[in-house]
């Protein structure tokens, strides 16, 4: 096992730098793809300490560029990238999700490489009963994702760019396919993560927790439901050994936190930590209030597929306060240099 090598897309990530991470501490090989030549070497940077066990190469664009070459000698795929969430036009969104999926996985499987790790989105699967079980789907439809707002844009794209990944999963039964949908992700940075100047966009989700350090504008998500990033990386890495399908099932697993996510808790646990900080914490009383702050799915069923157990998660705690460390390094470095620290709203960012 430790000789195989991974492929794995968005390398400079938050998801993916973390999946990376997990991979090569647990002697994986891996090979991870990054947009433009400053990415490459930046990731090349950040994973330089691990030598010839990375290696970083450049994919401009994931929905048509040819990647036969890189996928030599790979084992399985781990297809994390995607587009996030903007004010872009949502047709660009739709087209990079669906169009990017589909092109990696028909070069993987014309490459003879039978096992795929695909991360796809809770937000797939959220639907107006509130049911949220593996056999959910999310009703939007393409129509109605070309005219969404940003947030239910990315939403509908990652649905329909789900469902056509079951669409071949149904058509090449030799390849084994693992899907994840996790919610909002926090967390820290890996070890030696760099954002080499003011790019609030590259702290993806964790801006939400960022914006807890500013009294102007909307500071907190618009859904409930949040997991912590090292425990979806560890549940990527986890499914990358897991049985297939034809032993346990189709395996599309729902991945939340099984902690309480309350936001208010999240800025009095900032507050009690780091009493410098009082005087720029929003006001707690301002979080919203959720019919519950967490999202009930079938972890037990993640447990028997990826190894990772319930009870081994971070706690709401634990990752907020390791989230604010984590931005707080990043927002020191950046004033190290003589940058001015000017966190934007949310909304600038679709989110």
């Amino acid at each position: 096992m430790s000789a195989q090598l991974i492929f794995v897309t968005g390398a400079n990530g938050f998801l993916g730098s973390h999946v990376i991470h997990q991979l090569l501490e647990n002697g994986y090989r891996v090979r991870g793809t990054a947009r433009g030549e400053a990415k490459v070497a930046l990731v090349r940077e950040i994973f330089a300490s691990y030598g010839d066990k990375f290696k970083a190469v450049a994919v401009d664009d994931i929905a048509v560029d040819d990647i036969s070459e890189h996928l030599q000698g790979v084992h399985a795929v781990i297809h994390v990238a995607a587009p996030v969430p903007s004010k872009r036009n949502p047709k660009v969104l739709l087209d990079g999700a669906l169009a990017g999926t589909l092109n990696v996985f028909r070069q993987v499987e014309k490459a003879g490489i039978m096992k795929i790790i695909y991360t796809s989105s809770l937000g797939t699967v959220l639907n107006p009963s509130g049911s949220l079980t593996d056999k959910d789907w999310n009703p939007v439809t393409e129509e109605e994702t070309l005219i969404a707002s940003p947030v239910a844009a990315y939403m509908g794209a990652k649905t329909l760019a789900e469902k056509a990944v079951w669409k071949f999963a149904d058509e090449h039964k030799d390849v084994d396919i693992t899907v994840l949908n996790p919610p909002y992700l926090f967390g820290p940075f890996i070890p030696g993560f760099r954002i080499p100047k003011p790019d609030y966009g590259a702290l993806s989700t964790n801006l939400h927790i960022y914006h807890i350090l500013t009294k102007k504008g909307r500071a907190f998500p618009q859904l409930a439901g949040s997991a912590d990033i090292r425990d979806v990386a560890r549940i990527h890495v986890g499914a990358l050994t897991s049985a297939p399908e034809s032993s346990v099932g189709r395996k599309r697993l729902l991945i939340s936190s099984p902690y309480d996510g309350n936001y208010k808790e999240a800025v009095l646990f900032i507050a009690d930590a780091h009493p410098e900080l009082r005087d720029r914490l929003v006001d707690a009383n301002t979080a919203p209030q959720f019919p519950a702050d967490k999202l009930l799915v079938d972890l037990k069923r993640v447990e028997d597929i990826t190894g990772v157990k319930v009870d081994s998660y971070y706690t709401w705690k634990e990752t907020i306060l390791d989230t604010i460390d984590s931005l707080l390094a990043v927002e020191k470095s950046w004033v190290s240099q003589g940058y001015e620290i000017e966190i934007p709203a949310l909304e600038d960012y679709g989110i």
